[in-house]
């Protein structure tokens, strides 16, 4: 375990062009972004990182979240890649990838399917740590993912079942301001993270927003674009909408890469 303020992150580079740096959710690791990399890769240099205490990744003592940024922002500088990165992140890696952004210069970022309205997520987060004792913690937080797989298919919402390394000690970490904060300092976080980015961003939401978030978020965060995407059906796409419509994905992340 790392007492480090900066962890060492284990990271792939692949592709050549400008730098976008991927950062995955709560219990997974950079193999997750997989089937993305390789048309990423054809017009720009992917590093893929994995967070501390996950994947390949050491754990440390802490999990800050601005701790857990300037990781990222450490394995970036340690590539010696040139210019500034597109950061994209997913759920967890979103919320990295936001308060990055207010730390360390970006050319931009991609948030997929984080809502930062942290109070509205308090709830959820303490229902669940009070299932733990009657459920077991595996259970309770693969019951999570299974809620949020939307319209994602069984055998690929399997697969990612079965690849996911779910450490208790690290996730209840990450929990660590949902379950010790009140409602109102989660909001005063929010309104800090928010109000660090000045960087073109997009929000992409594989799952509904609660009523009125779009509005809140352009307040907050006027550099912003806010998308919720479903599928031909009108279905909410889920958590991992860039696994969903990885073709859409890529476009998408290119098309918005082209303004930054």
């Amino acid at each position: 375990m790392s007492t480090a303020r900066t962890v060492p992150l284990a990271t792939d580079v692949e592709g050549s062009g400008p730098p976008l740096v991927l950062v995955h959710g709560l219990a997974e690791d950079r193999s997750f972004w997989g089937p993305l990399v390789p048309p990423l890769a054809r017009s720009a240099t992917v590093v893929r990182v994995d967070l501390r205490g996950h994947g390949d990744s050491p754990e440390a003592d802490g999990y800050e979240l601005a701790d857990m940024a300037d990781d990222v922002q450490a394995a970036f500088a340690a590539t010696g890649l040139p210019g500034l990165p597109l950061v994209v992140g997913h759920s967890l890696g979103g919320l990295v990838s936001l308060v990055h952004a207010g730390r360390h210069a970006t050319r931009g970022l991609v948030v997929v399917d984080l809502p930062l309205t942290l109070a509205r997520v308090q709830p959820s987060v303490r229902t669940a740590v009070s299932l733990i004792g009657r459920m077991g913690f595996d259970a309770v937080v693969a019951g999570m993912f299974e809620w949020s797989r939307g319209a994602m298919d069984d055998e690929t919402a399997a697969a990612l079942a079965r690849r996911r390394r779910i450490r208790q000690e690290v996730v209840m970490a990450t929990w660590r301001p949902y379950l010790e904060g009140t409602p109102e300092s989660l909001t005063a976080l929010a309104e800090e993270i928010a109000a660090g980015v000045t960087v073109p961003a997009l929000a992409l939401h594989g799952l509904e927003p609660e009523p009125g978030y779009a509005a809140w978020f352009a307040s907050r965060m006027p550099t912003a674009t806010i998308e919720v995407w479903t599928d031909d059906r009108g279905r909410p796409l889920g958590h991992h909408p860039h696994l969903v419509a990885p073709e859409r994905f890529v476009a998408r992340v290119r098309e918005f890469a082209a303004t930054c």
